[in-house]
């Protein structure tokens, strides 16, 4: 931790100001994406954020490990405030899903050490996209899948995601107004598993670019279904421009589920998520 947040944390704690540390899992379909908009526009951040200053009797501002878009969901969006009111864990949890919307959930709170920061902190975060592939539109899960109706071909799929796994420049994924200082990240992991008529995409990687995991995610479906040939992954990699590579796949399909901190902030462990795909153990860490 930099020096001058060495000494905001000091200034906080003699303040009688704690920071606070929770999960919070949502269906992202009816916002304009997590982060806070102008009146009138349903942001996820603005409902937690209203439910949270119902709890602490004062106005409170979230900080959040990942900006998810409009349309996206998330299991496991972790975030934090400060706040001079004092609470218990149960007191959080409770009073805040009490003020929640039905789409949002809080699924943990926890007091943590003033150094501790949602974003900045996390050491990598996981994605998964779901995709439902079938010849029938689904009625359920609308909009918490992407449908693709062309028969998906995993193994060619798994073959071309492997050139992604490892440290890449990403330009070719990323969307044009991305503001990334960088286009290169790690992917540590990247597996397709067949569930059902379900087919689970899931990526950890250090950070993400913009539309990143959904320009990925259309690229492989792409690929699956015979209209590109599996080395057109590395071709689109190598070539560094986003012009080259494939579809973005829609927003539905795609899940935050889980950030990595180090081990000494020791945050509860929930499951894996979407939670529609519980019994799904393949992926799990």
């Amino acid at each position: 931790m930099a020096e001058s947040e060495s000494k905001a944390a000091a200034l906080g704690a003699a303040a009688g100001i704690s920071r606070v540390a929770a999960c919070i899992e949502y269906r992202g379909s009816a916002y304009r994406g997590w982060q806070l908009q102008q009146p009138g526009v349903a942001s996820v951040q603005g409902a937690v954020e209203k439910a949270l200053s119902r709890v602490a009797n004062h106005p409170v501002q979230t900080s959040c490990a990942g900006r998810t878009d409009a349309g996206v969901h998330a299991s496991c969006q972790i975030i934090h405030f400060d706040t001079t009111a004092i609470r218990s864990s149960e007191n959080w949890f409770l009073g805040t899903n009490a003020n929640l919307p039905s789409d949002i959930s809080l699924s943990w709170a926890r007091a943590m050490p003033m150094d501790f920061h949602a974003r900045f902190s996390a050491m990598a975060r996981r994605y998964r996209y779901v995709i439902y592939n079938d010849r029938v539109r689904p009625a359920h899960l609308a909009h918490e899948v992407t449908w693709n109706y062309r028969p998906l071909d995993l193994e060619r799929m798994q073959a071309a995601a492997e050139v992604l796994v490892g440290e890449h420049d990403f330009t070719s994924f990323r969307a044009i107004a991305c503001q990334a200082k960088s286009p290169v990240k790690k992917v540590h992991h990247l597996r397709l598993v067949r569930f059902g008529r379900f087919i689970v995409l899931d990526i950890r990687a250090n950070a993400f670019l913009h539309h990143m995991v959904r320009n990925i995610a259309g690229t492989l479906m792409q690929i699956g279904c015979g209209e590109r040939p599996v080395e057109w992954t590395r071709d689109i990699l190598h070539a560094r421009d986003r012009r080259s590579g494939g579809l973005t796949a829609p927003a539905f399909g795609l899940y935050l589920v889980d950030v990595t901190y180090p081990e000494r902030f020791v945050l509860p462990q929930r499951y894996i998520g979407p939670h529609f795909l519980a019994p799904l153990n393949e992926l799990d860490d």
